[in-house]
């Protein structure tokens, strides 16, 4: 049975005309993550915890949250979204790194890796991204948005508003522009937010002659200002590995597609270091991955404004180490966890199961990883205008079906939002 009803009722003690508002409420609980900072630790002492917690929104903005019958007796005319039973609110989930447009997938892959294959050498006997690339290039375009509009409404029902996407399964332009415009027109049908990134750089097609510093010219050349043009996406990403791109080429890569007007991101540091600290001398938004970072590149993220971006997903599906979340923390990074759903190294794709394992191992607190999934990985995506329930901020946010907001962690993954709402409207 549904929680929550719609009274069609106008609510008018004293205070200001609000037409055309609305007030979600009461909740058990709302957990604001307003006021927290953007990096370094945060003790769950920090966290505000609104007991019969209301929200007013209007025109799909949060216009105030507060106590509920505080602001049902100090609205005028507001709609009620009336809640009953037990519910705690959050805002809305952004997962700020996903390879969500791909067709097929590696389960042969995965039956090699836990037979004691590494991921690099899978890939070097045709396994690994290049399977991916071969499957998605065999799909239409029709097929990837019929398959991308599937696994963006399960994350959405577990809580996910906000998704980055990545492309990265063409490696040529025409297959490259194939993907992003099955993003764009999966993101013209579906409520919640996409966010695109070019991710043409992944690794160096087969069959290419020539050297990964031609190849990223001819992208340079040959995609990226279509991409610009198409506006297919805003930023760019690149894959620094051993068999993929080089610091060097991928630093100049970066720069020009900054001077191009891409925000710019870089897969960093996953079996190699590296990658990080061309992250940070490029002014990148994010550095992704980690699991390789050592001492220097937590020191070098700590003071930059680069978001380190944790994927456990990723660590679970290679069963390799985590990356230094704690350590990250505790220097002063800004840390986003992410959930790195993709068809080889993480195809499970469920963003609170793999935050509460991560949270688990790498002593988290509960403060840190809803920071970590909400406005710090808004920042990942150089989004201002989410991640927390606040005045001005979009009225992105999610209900679980429980008393205490330490059950949701508690139950690693298993309790899901029983409410979603994107733009003050229910999805579910």
């Amino acid at each position: 049975m549904s929680n929550y009803k719609i009274k069609n009722k106008k609510v008018s003690p004293t205070g200001g005309d609000l037409e055309g508002a609305k007030l979600i409420g009461p909740f058990t609980q709302i957990l604001p993550l307003a006021g927290l900072s953007l990096k370094g630790a945060i003790t769950d002492d920090r966290l505000q915890v609104i007991p019969n917690g209301g929200v007013l929104v209007e025109n799909a903005l949060v216009v105030e949250v507060g106590d509920f019958e505080e602001l049902r007796n100090a609205t005028r005319e507001a709609e009620i979204e009336e809640i009953t039973g037990h519910q705690v609110l959050l805002p809305g989930f952004v997962d700020c790194h996903t390879h969500l447009c791909f067709a097929g997938d590696r389960s042969k892959d995965y039956a090699l890796r836990i037979a004691g294959k590494s991921y690099l050498e899978i890939a070097k006997a045709g396994g690994g991204i290049w399977d991916s690339v071969v499957q998605t290039r065999q799909a239409s375009k029709e097929d990837l948005v019929r398959l991308l509009l599937q696994r963006i409404d399960r994350h959405s029902k577990d809580g996910v508003t906000t998704i980055e996407i990545k492309s990265g399964y063409g490696l040529k332009v025409e297959e490259e522009l194939k993907q992003l415009c099955a993003i764009k027109l999966a993101a013209a049908s579906c409520t919640v937010d996409l966010i695109t990134t070019c991710l043409a750089a992944h690794i160096l097609p087969r069959g290419f002659l020539g050297t990964a510093s031609e190849q990223l010219e001819h992208i340079v050349n040959d995609l990226l200002p279509m991409v610009k043009n198409e506006n297919l996406a805003s930023r760019v990403d690149i894959f620094i590995e051993e068999n993929a791109f080089n610091t060097t080429d991928a630093t100049d890569y970066l720069r020009v597609a900054k001077q191009l007007g891409f925000d710019v991101t870089v897969h960093a540091d996953q079996f190699t270091t590296g990658g990080s600290g061309v992250a940070v001398n490029v002014g990148a938004v994010s550095a992704d991955h980690l699991e390789a970072s050592g001492e220097k590149e937590i020191k070098l993220l700590a003071e930059s404004n680069t978001v380190a971006v944790a994927l456990p997903g990723s660590s679970l599906g290679l069963g390799m180490d985590f990356a230094p979340a704690r350590k990250l923390l505790s220097a002063g990074a800004c840390l986003a966890i992410a959930s790195d759903w993709n068809p080889g190294s993480a195809p499970m794709g469920d963003l609170l199961m793999q935050a509460a394992v991560l949270s688990a191992y790498e002593k988290l607190t509960i403060a840190e990883v809803f920071a970590a999934l909400t406005f710090r990985a808004a920042k990942a995506l150089n989004l201002h205008d989410r991640g927390s329930l606040e005045k001005g901020k979009l009225a992105d946010f999610q209900a679980y079906p429980c008393k205490d907001y330490r059950e949701i962690l508690y139950y690693q993954g298993k309790l899901k939002p029983e409410r979603v709402w994107k733009l003050s409207e229910p999805l579910i």
